[in-house]
C-alpha cells in the first residue's frame, strides 16, 4: 500500500533467572501482534480493512486490545521492564496503521457514508431505534422514506465501511488514542459538511451584506435557502449524527464533541440567514409570503433540530433557530400592520367602470386568502397580538349592525382577518359615493361584497371566519342587490299596471306602452356598460328581474296584442324581446345590443341581438 510504518525490533532477550508470568504473557502477545503488524506495515498493495482481509482486521484489533491489557498487567508487576518500551513502540506502530486505515476508509467510502444515504437508510431501519432517530423518522413524510423490504440499514459496502470505522475507533479509544482518531474524523467529515452546504448554495452573509441586497437578489437567496434547509437538517445533519453515533458509540462525549465541531458552524450559518433577512428595514407587505415560507420551514424542522442538536455544546444552534423564528415573527407582524395602514390610506377617487370589483377588494382578498395558506404559522405569529386601533372604526350606514371582530372571535388570527375585511368594506363603501347613479353605487357594493364572500367561502378564510360570517354577508349582498334592482328598474316595473284593468281604451293603452318603452329604453341604455363579474350573482339578478318584468309585460301584452292601433304604433317589444335584452346586460360591453328607437312589431331584430349576446359564457 506504499506506506512504511515504524516496526520496532524485538529487544535482546536477557532471560532473568526468574521470569514472571506477566512478562511471559507480554512476550507471547507481542510475538503474535508483531507478526500481524509486520505484514500490514510492509509495502503491500493490500489494505487491512478490506473485504478480503476482514477476518484479519478483526484479529488485528483483538490483538491490539490484548496487548493493551497485557501491558497493564506488566506495569503492575515490573514497571521497569524493557518489554514495556518495546510494547509501547509496537502499540504506536499499530495506532499509526489504524489511523491511516481510519482516514482511508472515511475518504474512499464517501459514497456509502454520504449523509443523505446514511440518514435515509437509518430512517428505514428497525435496528436503529434510539430516541433521537425515532423522533425524527416519525416526523418524515412516508412518501420520502417508503419502506423497501429488500433494503436494510447497512448492506454491502456501507455496512462494511461503518463497521470498520467503529472497529477502528473502538480500538483506538480503548488504547488511549482517541485524540488521534477524532482529529482525523473531524477533518474529513467537516470538509464533507462544508462541501455539501456549498453545493446546497448555503452562503455565509453578514447583516450588512443582506441589508444592501436588492429585493430580487435577496428573494433568490431566500428561495435557495428554502430548498437547502430541509435537506441540510433531514439529510446532512441527521446523517452526520447517525454516523457519529455509530462510529463513536463507545463514548457519548466523543459523539457530542465531534458532531458539534463538524456541524455547528454550518448550522449557525444556515439558521442565521432568516434572522438577518428579517432585520431589513421597510419590508413591504408583498414580501410577507417569502418570510412566512422561511418561518414555516423552521417551525416544521424545530423538533428535529432540537433532537439532532440536543447536546449542551450545541445550544448555540438551537438558540439561533429560536432567534430566527422570533425575528421572522416580528417582521410578519410589522408587514401586517403596514398592510392594514395601506388599506386605510388608500385614496383613489376614480370610480370603477361599470360598478365592477375594485382593485383594492381584489388585492386585499387575494392577500388574505394566500395568508391563510400559512394557517399554523400565522396562528403562532399572531398569538397574543391585540388590535391597536386608537378609536372605534366608524361604520357606514350600509354596514350598520356589524359587530366588532373582537366580540365575535377568540382566535387572534380570526380577529385580525375579520378586522382587515371590515376595514376594506368600510373603504369600499366610501368608494361607492362618487357614482352619480345611486343604483350603480349599490351594484358596486353588491359586486365587491360578493367577491369578498366568494373568496372567504372558497379558501381557508372560511375556517377562520366560520359559516355564520358567510351567511350574514350573503344576506348583505342580497340587500344590496335588491336595492340596486329597485333603483335601476323601479320605474320600468311601475310603468305597467301590475293588474291590468278589465277595460282600457286604446288611448290609455298607448299612453302606458309609450311610458314603458321610454323607461325600458332609458334603463337599458344606462346599464349596457354596467357589469356583474360573478356569474352566480349575475344570474340571480337577471332571473329576479325577468320574473317581475316579463310577467307584467306579458299580462299587458296578451290583453292588448289584437288591437290594431297597438300593433302598428306601440308594441315595440314582445315579452320574448324583453327577456333577450335582459340576458344581454351586465357583461360590461358597450355599444352592442342597443335598443332600437323604432318599434319592430314582432321584435325579431331585437330578439336576435339579445340571443347572440346572452349565449356567451363569461
Amino acid at each position: 500500500m506504499g506506506k512504511h510504518l515504524f516496526r520496532p525490533s524485538s529487544p535482546t532477550e536477557k532471560q532473568p533467572a526468574h521470569q514472571s508470568l506477566a512478562e511471559a504473557a507480554v512476550q507471547e502477545c507481542m510475538s503474535g501482534i508483531t507478526t500481524v503488524i509486520s505484514k500490514w506495515t510492509s509495502s503491500s498493495d493490500e489494505f487491512l480493512f478490506s473485504t478480503n482481509s476482514r477476518r484479519e482486521a478483526e484479529e488485528f484489533a483483538s490483538a491490539v486490545k490484548h496487548l493493551q491489557s497485557t501491558m497493564h498487567r506488566l506495569v503492575s508487576v515490573n514497571p521497569s521492564s524493557e518489554k514495556l518500551i518495546y510494547a509501547q513502540n509496537l502499540m504506536q506502530s499499530a495506532m499509526k496503521l489504524l489511523e491511516s486505515e481510519f482516514e482511508r476508509v472515511l475518504k474512499e467510502n464517501r459514497e456509502y457514508l454520504d449523509p443523505e444515504s446514511v440518514s435515509v437508510r437509518s430512517c428505514r431501519s428497525s435496528r436503529f431505534s434510539n430516541s433521537t432517530t425515532t423522533s425524527i423518522s416519525d416526523s418524515e413524510d412516508e412518501s420520502t422514506y417508503e419502506e423497501n423490504p429488500d433494503d436494510h440499514r447497512f448492506s454491502g459496502g456501507d455496512s462494511d465501511a461503518m463497521d470498520d470505522l467503529k472497529m477502528i475507533a473502538d480500538c483506538m479509544i480503548s488504547t488511549g488514542y482517541a485524540k488521534e482518531c477524532v482529529s482525523v474524523y473531524r477533518t474529513v467529515r467537516r470538509s464533507i459538511v462544508d462541501e455539501t452546504l456549498h453545493n446546497l448554495a448555503v452562503e455565509r452573509f453578514t447583516l450588512h451584506q443582506i441589508q444592501k441586497m436588492d429585493w430580487e437578489i435577496l428573494e433568490s437567496k431566500i428561495r435557495s435557502w428554502l430548498r437547502a434547509v430541509k435537506l441540510a437538517v433531514r439529510s446532512l445533519f441527521f446523517g452526520e449524527r447517525i454516523l457519529a453515533d455509530h462510529v463513536f458509540s463507545s463514548s457519548t462525549n466523543i459523539v457530542e464533541s465531534s458532531f458539534t465541531d463538524i456541524t455547528q458552524d454550518g448550522a449557525l450559518t444556515l439558521f442565521a440567514f432568516p434572522e438577518y433577512a428579517a432585520k431589513i428595514k421597510k419590508l413591504s407587505p408583498e414580501k410577507m409570503f417569502r418570510y412566512l415560507d422561511m418561518y414555516e420551514a423552521l417551525a416544521n424542522l424545530y423538533v428535529e433540530v432540537e433532537s439532532i442538536f440536543y447536546f449542551d455544546s450545541a445550544a448555540a444552534v438551537r438558540s439561533q433557530l429560536i432567534n430566527s423564528l422570533a425575528r421572522l415573527g416580528d417582521a410578519a407582524r410589522s408587514m401586517m400592520t403596514d398592510f392594514e395602514l395601506a388599506i386605510q390610506k388608500e385614496t383613489s377617487k376614480t370610480p370603477v367602470t361599470g360598478g365592477g370589483v375594485h382593485p383594492l377588494t381584489r388585492y386585499v382578498m387575494n392577500y388574505l386568502s394566500f395568508l391563510t395558506d400559512y394557517n399554523e404559522s400565522i396562528g403562532a405569529i399572531f398569538e397574543n397580538w391585540k388590535l391597536s386601533e386608537s378609536s372605534p372604526l366608524p361604520l357606514p350606514e350600509s354596514l350598520s349592525g356589524e359587530a366588532h371582530p373582537e366580540d365575535l372571535y377568540s382566535s387572534p388570527v380570526s380577529v385580525r382577518i375579520a378586522w382587515v375585511i371590515l376595514l376594506t368594506l368600510c373603504k369600499i363603501d366610501g368608494k361607492a359615493q362618487p357614482y352619480k347613479d345611486v343604483a350603480l353605487s349599490y351594484l358596486f357594493l353588491a359586486n365587491n361584497l360578493q367577491y369578498v364572500v366568494v373568496k372567504v367561502g372558497t379558501s381557508n378564510l372560511r375556517l377562520l371566519l366560520g359559516d355564520d360570517w358567510v351567511v350574514r354577508h350573503e344576506a348583505k349582498v342580497k340587500q344590496y342587490a335588491d336595492k340596486f334592482e329597485k333603483l335601476a328598474w323601479g320605474k320600468v316595473l311601475t310603468s305597467l299596471p301590475g293588474h291590468p284593468a278589465e277595460e282600457m281604451s286604446p288611448e290609455e293603452a298607448t299612453e302606458i306602452y309609450t311610458r314603458f318603452n321610454e323607461e325600458f329604453e332609458a334603463s337599458y341604455r344606462r346599464q349596457i356598460s354596467w357589469v356583474i363579474p360573478d356569474p352566480k350573482l349575475r344570474d340571480e339578478i337577471k332571473i329576479s328581474l325577468s320574473r317581475k318584468l316579463v310577467r307584467v309585460c306579458t299580462e299587458f301584452y296578451e290583453r292588448n296584442r289584437d288591437t290594431e292601433f297597438y300593433k302598428v304604433n306601440v308594441a315595440r317589444y314582445t315579452p320574448e324581446d324583453i327577456g333577450n335584452y335582459l340576458s344581454d346586460l351586465y357583461f360590461g360591453s358597450r355599444g352592442s345590443g342597443s335598443v332600437s328607437a323604432k318599434g319592430s312589431g314582432s321584435g325579431t331584430g331585437s330578439s336576435t341581438t339579445g340571443k347572440s349576446r346572452g349565449g356567451r359564457s363569461h
